[in-house]
Formats: C-alpha cells, sequence, structure tokens
C-alpha cells in the first residue's frame, strides 16, 4: 500500500530546468567540486519564488529620490547603458549639458555630478558612453537628459547584488511614478534591449 505524504505545509517546487541543471553540473565537475554543485542546487531552489524590488523603466520620471531614500549609504540604483539602442550621438543629451558651450569632457560641460560617465570617441560624429558603476549614485540626472534629448538608452536599474531586499523598499515607498516594483528572481533585470538580437 502506498502512503502519501499528507503535510500540507510541505511547498511543491517546480522542477529545476534541465539546462540549468547540466550547466550547475558541468560547472561542478570542470571545478571538481561535487560540493559547489549541492551549493548551487541549493541556491537556486532556495530562491523559487522569491520576489525582489526593480525599477519599471517605463514608469520612471528620473526625479532624483532613488540616490536620497536607499537604505544604503550609496544607492544600489544605478544607470544602466543599452548600447545597441543608443545613437552614439556627438551632443549626448545624458552626457552633457544643455547649454554646454563645447562638447568636450570639461566638468562644466557635463551632467554627471560624480564623473560616472566615460565618453569615448569611436570616428566622426560618434562617441561611446560608458558608467562606471562604482562612481554612479543613482540620481538619474543622466537618464532624464538622455530620455528628454535622446532615444532612452540610459535608464535606471537596482542592482541585484548591492540591493538589500528590504521587506518594504524606501525608495518604492516615497516614488511619485510608483516605478519601483516586485517582480520575480527569474527577471532580475528590466532590460530595454533586451528584446533586441
Amino acid at each position: 500500500m502506498e502512503v502519501k505524504n499528507t503535510n500540507t505545509n510541505d511547498k511543491k517546487r517546480s522542477p529545476i530546468e534541465r539546462r540549468k541543471f547540466l550547466q550547475m553540473v558541468g560547472a561542478a565537475l570542470a571545478g571538481g567540486s561535487i560540493l559547489a554543485m549541492t551549493g548551487a542546487l541549493a541556491r537556486t531552489t532556495r530562491n523559487e519564488g522569491k520576489f525582489y524590488w526593480q525599477i519599471d523603466y517605463n514608469k520612471c520620471t528620473f526625479c532624483g529620490l532613488c540616490e536620497t531614500h536607499c537604505v544604503l549609504p550609496v544607492s544600489a540604483v544605478k544607470c544602466i547603458h543599452a548600447k545597441r539602442i543608443c545613437g552614439y550621438c556627438d551632443l549626448c543629451g545624458g552626457y552633457l549639458v544643455s547649454n554646454a558651450r563645447t562638447r568636450d569632457t570639461a566638468a562644466e560641460n557635463t551632467l554627471c555630478p560624480t564623473g560616472a560617465i566615460v565618453r569615448t570617441y569611436i570616428e566622426d560624429p560618434y562617441f561611446e558612453y560608458d558608467i562606471i558603476e562604482e562612481k554612479c549614485n543613482g540620481c538619474g540626472i543622466c537618464a532624464k537628459g538622455c530620455n528628454a534629448f535622446g532615444n532612452g538608452s540610459m535608464y535606471l536599474q537596482i542592482k541585484r547584488e548591492l540591493c538589500k531586499d528590504c521587506n518594504e523598499c524606501a525608495i518604492a515607498v516615497v516614488c511619485p511614478a510608483d516605478a519601483i516594483v516586485r517582480q520575480p528572481l527569474s527577471m532580475p533585470y528590466n532590460l530595454k534591449d533586451a528584446h533586441m538580437s
């Protein structure tokens, strides 16, 4: 006679995708550690169904509260640059102040208060813009300029490795656009260029 478990406290977990499991096994075997595979498997199953805070870039108004209301000394919110949709503009609305006398890297011409954006010449008239995450404070000034005068390739996201996953996000409480939302761990970021191949 088969005995069925009637404990309703046991949560049924969905099976780990075959590909993920095989990647974990391969990584463990390559590293020579069954312990590493066991740890990776435990982390995967522990995080199933977990939700965390993220920014919906369709709602974000770049109000600046992400910089000042995060519980961390330097906000977990950082500027993300979707280079695949960037125009590589010489006159970048996310990099230069709107009334810049020249289009160079002088401090009086740049928007970012912390110098977190690096402008690199590619060829006339194109420049590449990189975000130095360690310098970014999540103020959103660059993203606001890029969205107002450019194509919106600069936007804000909460960095997973920095966020403390507070029960009630202090930024979400004050966000005037309700742009801080809970989403599943399976979707770590809302990337603007994720749909592009």
